[in-house]
């Protein structure tokens, strides 16, 4: 007898099921997909028990005929495609006819329907993938699916899902891209019985991402727009300090098309190369716009991955629109103090000369010796011991003396011409974030359109120097300097360590690419895939100071030549890695040149900048000072660390009571 057996057609059907539906938000993803095909303007998704008890989809689309309501739930049943060139240009974001037969498959499936020129919808029921009824019934415009115990007739698969928490969790997260990918749609999230958010449909983007993803989060973007060789790049990137400890937050979106795009990571992670810490991603809402006959959709069963005919040209036009917008909006961190939680009518004060601990007499007046600490919640705790602010004790001697030390006053520099910086936005308490705020003061941080179309390739520039004064230094090593409307903290090591690094940086720039040759030639072993692609960029990698020769016979190349400013051994780094980078067409040769030079910048300027916590004369202060506001492009040191932090002078009045 043969070993060899054709599965029963309800087998082969869950386990088809299993590549597109293998837990509640994979059935989130596909349902909202077909609303959004269906031409949905208002989708409401309800939740019960993470998904896993119950999955309910609400729009007002075109609806399902009764005749096509029976034909859905069938394997390999669309309406987005017909015929094999469809597939050329697929617009839609589901065309595989699968999603609706596999989730049928692994659950008890209910789908009401109507479309607008009929007057009774359609209800169809199944369970396990048979159709158990299908009758008309009086329904709204649109279409309402509901999933409930899913995999319940699937014990094996439904053993592996996680706690309902995590599940329901997942659910949120692919709402949330699919919220953002469309904000032409209002879309609705409900898990157990409470609104989670509401996005209002009509197309701004930076609405979309306020209600998503919270009004800090969207405070701190930069607007991106950009054209560049057919490829459309427009949406929101995370200041430096916008930044997460993974990729979580990095939204990429292909032709409305959530996507897990290698290409944009790493395009952007090499953008913000100097911007942030080597241990963070930066945060972004991207959509990429190409041709659809340039970006194949079909290559992954759940349609997260896709692609480009030419990765190297959507490389290029993400790196160049990210980098070019950060080079040009970043403004300095601020310094942002937490107001205590006792009212100014409980500490005002008697007359102008009490001594400063008099203060909270009336607060610690009922129990002497108590300690009140203030935690970075703003809420009184008589046992916290960590991240303590203040400590104030009852039994201090009211009339003891207060030592007064005046800082050490630095001699005035020579007048020059004031440049004045925008106002810079209001520090909000606690008590303020928890309002929600007016329609007016939603969009008050939206940031302005930067236009970049082609590579930024200038050094930074010198600008006049602005009047400052130098108030003093703490620590040896933050100085205080007053400038226009604020207090800037200056950082000396990572400032001398960033004019260090641009002047080095201005001085390649200006000389012409340059070569070393080699007495000895050195190896490199290559894949097949990344010798080919240096062959198909051979003159790119031959004009960034490289000579080589290829044996394609042992796929290595003999380096004969390699650029004036590096060593053999970095070189040789990066070439290896360039060669990876252009085979799977994340990088260029000129952009991992830079970065490679940058990093070998990196290195020389951190050795050759002043240390924290050493003494320095007043003269060299003052020459880190004048270079910093000299070069106001200058925010972060080469590591991703701020230089400086300001302080408005608006904040301090607010700290003192003054307005």
């Amino acid at each position: 007898m043969g070993r060899i057996n054709q599965l029963d057609f309800k087998v082969a059907n869950l386990i088809a099921a299993g590549e597109v539906v293998d837990r509640p938000s994979s059935a989130v993803k596909e349902l909202l997909e077909n609303a959004i095909d269906a031409g949905a303007e208002n989708i409401t998704v309800e939740l019960k028990r993470g998904g896993v008890c119950f999955i309910r989809i609400t729009d007002d689309g075109c609806g399902m005929s009764e005749d096509d309501v029976s034909l859905c739930i069938l394997r390999h049943a669309t309406s987005k495609i017909k015929y094999a060139t469809d597939l050329d240009g697929i617009t839609t974001l589901g065309f595989r006819g699968e999603a609706l037969a596999a989730i049928a498959a692994v659950s008890r499936l209910r789908i009401m329907t109507r479309t607008r020129d009929s007057e009774m919808g359609t209800v169809l029921e199944s369970e396990g993938g048979t159709v158990s009824s299908v009758t008309s019934a009086g329904c709204q415009v649109g279409t309402t699916v509901i999933v409930e115990d899913l995999f319940a007739n699937v014990p094996a698969r439904r053993k592996f899902l996680k706690r309902d928490v995590s599940e329901g969790m997942a659910c949120c997260a692919v709402v949330e891209k699919i919220a953002l990918s469309h904000p032409e749609i209002s879309f609705k999230l409900i898990t157990d019985g409470q609104m989670r958010y509401m996005t209002d449909g009509k197309g701004d983007l930076y609405s979309a991402i306020y209600a998503v993803l919270g009004r800090e989060f969207s405070k701190k973007l930069i607007r991106v727009e950009s054209l560049m060789e057919g490829v459309s790049v427009y949406g929101f990137i995370g200041q430096p300090d916008n930044t997460r400890s993974n990729r979580n937050f990095q939204n990429f979106f292909i032709n409305g098309r959530y996507v897990r795009s290698r290409t944009a990571m790493s395009a952007i992670e090499q953008a913000y190369e100097s911007f942030i810490p080597s241990d963070k991603f930066p945060s972004c809402v991207l959509n990429i716009k190409i041709h659809p006959a340039f970006v194949d959709v079909n290559v992954h069963p759940t349609k997260l991955e896709v692609k480009f005919s030419d990765e190297k040209k959507v490389f290029d036009a993400v790196y160049c629109a990210v980098r070019n917008a950060l080079e040009s909006s970043v403004r300095r961190p601020e310094m942002k103090i937490e107001p205590a939680s006792v009212s100014y009518e409980d500490i005002k004060l008697k007359n102008a000369f009490v001594p400063i601990y008099d203060h909270a007499d009336k607060v610690l007046s009922q129990k002497p010796e108590q300690k009140i600490f203030f935690d970075q919640d703003e809420k009184p705790s008589d046992t916290k011991e960590s991240e303590t602010v203040y400590i104030v004790e009852s039994e201090m001697e009211k009339d003891a003396p207060i030592d007064v030390k005046m800082p050490v006053i630095v001699e005035e520099p020579k007048v020059f011409t004031v440049e004045s910086e925008p106002e810079k936005e209001t520090v909000f308490t606690e008590e303020e974030k928890e309002k929600e705020p007016k329609e007016e003061e939603r969009f008050e941080h939206i940031p302005e359109v930067i236009h970049t179309n082609t590579p930024l390739t200038r050094p930074i520039e010198k600008t006049e120097i602005p009047y400052y004064k130098i108030i003093g230094e703490a620590f040896n090593s933050y100085v205080f300097v007053e400038l226009q409307d604020k207090m800037l903290m200056i950082d000396k090591h990572a400032a001398h360590e960033r004019i260090i690094f641009e002047t080095m940086k201005r001085n390649m720039q200006k000389s012409d690419t340059a070569q070393q040759i080699l007495m000895l030639p050195i190896d490199i072993s290559l894949s097949p895939n990344e010798l080919a692609a240096v062959t198909e960029y051979d003159k790119d990698i031959r004009s960034i100071g490289f000579d080589y020769s290829c044996d394609e016979g042992n796929c290595s190349l003999a380096v004969y030549a390699i650029p004036s400013q590096l060593e053999e051994a970095e070189a040789k780094a990066m070439l290896e890695v360039l060669a990876q980078q252009l085979s799977v067409g994340i990088g260029t040769a000129e952009i991992t040149k830079n970065l490679f030079m940058e990093k070998a910048l990196y290195q020389a300027s951190c050795k050759a900048s002043i240390k924290a916590g050493r003494i320095e004369d007043v003269g060299h202060v003052k020459w880190i000072c004048d270079n910093l506001l000299s070069l106001p492009d200058i925010k972060f040191c080469p590591h991703g660390r701020p230089v400086a932090i300001e302080l408005s002078k608006k904040e301090m009045e607010k700290q003192f009571k003054r307005i």
